[in-house]
């Protein structure tokens, strides 16, 4: 059977590719075109559809989070596989193949997934609140052999003010050990490695940035031995962007108006504000450029969508029937999911006075802040001491204390780059690359997200060729 790698370089676009010479030498001698990413275009709801070929009403992955209605809180960055509803690919070849074997090197929802490898972060979550970086890695056995040659997971450079391309590199070298049976298992039939690098200098600086291309071209640098790995191996390489990053300056705080029109409630601890979802009439769950407005009195939703069309920087309010345009109306979808309009991005934000934010909101926690945050990409501009105090949480770490890491700003107008909303433009629409030619017609331009899930198959020799841009 044909062997496929399957990378997920996050942000891949013309600008980003137009640095990436190796990438880019891959695609002339194969394909390159536009993938047709969903909405909402962000990292968890995009690899779902992939991996299933379904559409969100169909996965359920409304976004990077949503509100757990039956435990009555908003949460972010689950991991469990179990989450994804239907047949991923590799289940899929399985019932041509019981043979067929698989790896997943950082996809999002690997725990309890049925891949033969599954290699994603995991920290170790201490008793006395300190986070070391780690992996969850199955079969158990490999964890060791993993880490001991290629060192702990880079947790701190994978997301965060430190954020750089360690946690790619890993990631790539953790890649080339799967397909040259380094650690003796056999290199499986798929491999899928995803690498987050573009995510960061494009969130920061902006994707028309110089900071931006700089990060192309060293993402580019590191990939390049793998691709010469898999071509000699016999893998065909199928590359793609979940999403492509836009320019972004227009924050936009959703929860804040939810909250002055009386729909949104707090309660205090220690004279910090905290959500309180468990009486709100209305909230929101921001990610990116998308929010799932969560409404529990159905007789509010036509008042709180007229407040919501009402904000500066919001394009679409989706009721279920509206949603359904986009294969989005899913249970756990809000109410109402708002879009924001080209620039714009809702922040999480629902304190009104910065000095009852809670403890959490200038730290970078993914899993307690009921939204999405870029600003943890940054250290605060206005704090000129914010690096010598992450430093000194370092030192405390090591010695085996406790700290907190009180550096992320409060202040979101730092963010230059978003996504989530359907792309504007071929400048910010993702592409896929694949160093097979024939798996494409020749007058074909794009495919569609739900379609890559054929494209590997047809790739196996599992599929025969589809309309791949439905």
């Amino acid at each position: 059977m044909k062997k496929v790698l399957l990378l997920d370089v996050v942000g891949l676009t013309p600008r980003a590719l137009s640095s990436m010479p190796a990438l880019r030498a891959l695609g002339e001698r194969g394909r390159t075109v536009q993938l047709e990413t969903i909405l909402p275009a962000v990292t968890c709801s995009v690899q779902s559809t992939i991996l299933t070929g379904t559409m969100p009403r169909d996965h359920g992955i409304v976004g990077n989070g949503w509100h757990f209605r039956g435990l009555g809180d908003p949460l972010l960055w689950r991991q469990h596989n179990a989450l994804v509803g239907g047949e991923k690919i590799w289940e899929t070849a399985r019932r041509a193949d019981p043979a067929y074997r698989a790896a997943n090197l950082g996809w999002w929802y690997a725990m309890g997934a049925t891949t033969d490898i599954t290699v994603t972060p995991r920290p170790i979550y201490h008793a006395d609140g300190r986070k070391s970086p780690d992996a969850y890695v199955r079969p158990p056995a490999l964890h060791d052999k993993l880490t001991g040659d290629l060192g702990e997971f880079p947790l701190f450079q994978y997301w965060g003010p430190t954020a750089t391309i360690a946690s790619s590199r890993w990631l790539i070298d953790a890649t080339r050990g799967v397909l040259s049976e380094r650690w003796g298992d056999a290199a499986p039939e798929l491999v899928m490695s995803y690498l987050p690098h573009l995510d960061y200098d494009l969130q920061r600086f902006g994707p028309n940035s110089g900071e931006a291309d700089r990060a192309a071209r060293e993402l580019d640098g590191a990939l390049a031995p793998l691709l010469d790995d898999a071509d000699e191996r016999g893998y065909t390489v199928i590359a793609l962007g979940e999403y492509g990053i836009a320019d972004a300056d227009r924050p936009v705080d959703i929860n804040r108006v939810l909250r002055s029109e009386g729909f949104l409630e707090v309660y205090e601890q220690q004279g910090r504000e905290q959500l309180d979802p468990w009486v709100s009439r209305a909230f929101a769950v921001a990610d990116h450029q998308v929010a799932h407005v969560y409404i529990s009195d159905a007789a509010d939703i036509p008042r709180v969508a007229a407040v919501l069309r009402a904000i500066p920087g919001v394009d679409e309010v989706l009721d279920r029937a509206a949603q359904a345009r986009y294969g989005l109306d899913h249970e756990r979808a809000g109410e109402l999911v708002v879009v924001a309009e080209p620039r714009a991005w809702f922040t999480y934000y629902f304190w009104l006075d910065d000095a009852k934010a809670p403890e959490y909101a200038r730290g970078v926690d993914i899993h307690r802040k009921p939204g999405y945050d870029p600003a943890e990409l940054f250290f605060d501009p206005a704090d000129r001491l914010a690096k010598a105090k992450a430093g000194l949480n370092l030192v405390k770490k090591k010695l085996g204390l406790r700290y907190a890491m009180s550096t992320v700003p409060l202040d979101p107008t730092w963010v230059r780059g978003t996504h989530g909303r359907l792309p504007e433009s071929t400048a910010d629409t993702p592409l896929l690359v694949t160093s097979d030619a024939s798996l494409l017609d020749d007058a074909a331009t794009s495919v569609a997200a739900s379609g890559v899930r054929d494209l590997v198959l047809t790739a196996q020799g599992l599929a025969a060729p589809a309309d791949l841009s439905r």
